[in-house]
C-alpha cells in the first residue's frame, strides 16, 4: 500500500500558507495605520480555502493543444485575490485601517495557526508511530 502524504495532510499544508500570507497583510495594516491614504487589505480565507479544497474534485478534462483555455480554479500556490475594507468611520487622510479591527482580526488568525500547526504536528505524530510499528 503507498502512502500519499497529500491525502494524509489533506487540506492543513495549504490552510497554514494561507495563514501565513493573512497574517502578512494583517500585519502591514496594523503597521500602516498611520499613513495617509493607506487601504487595508485583507482576503476572504474561507472562500479561498474552499476554492483549494474544491480543486479537483470534479471531472478532470484533458487539453489535447497547448492553446487550450485553462479552466478557472484556485491554484493553491498563487496569491489570494486581496479585498479592501470598507471602513465604519472613515478618517479624513483616506486612511481606511481600523486598528482595533485589526489587532483582533491578527489575534484570531494568529490562534487559527496555531491549532493548524498542532493539528498537523498530530498527523505527522500519527504517522511516525503507524511507520514504527510496522
Amino acid at each position: 500500500m503507498s502512502l500519499s502524504l497529500n491525502k494524509a495532510f489533506g487540506i492543513l499544508p495549504a490552510s497554514i500558507r494561507l495563514q501565513d500570507r493573512r497574517a502578512e497583510f494583517l500585519a502591514s495594516n496594523i503597521a500602516n495605520a498611520d499613513t495617509p491614504n493607506y487601504k487595508s487589505r485583507d482576503f476572504d480565507f474561507r472562500g479561498t480555502l474552499s476554492a483549494i479544497a474544491g480543486v479537483g474534485k470534479g471531472l478532470e478534462l484533458v487539453k489535447t493543444q497547448s492553446n487550450h483555455l485553462q479552466l478557472p480554479g484556485f491554484d493553491p500556490n498563487s496569491n489570494p485575490e486581496t479585498l479592501y475594507r470598507i471602513p465604519a468611520q472613515p478618517a479624513l487622510d483616506g486612511n481606511t485601517v481600523d486598528p482595533q479591527l485589526e489587532r483582533a482580526a491578527f489575534a484570531e488568525n494568529a490562534m487559527r495557526y496555531q491549532s493548524t500547526l498542532e493539528f498537523l504536528n498530530r498527523r505527522v505524530s500519527g504517522l511516525r508511530a503507524a511507520l514504527r510499528k510496522e
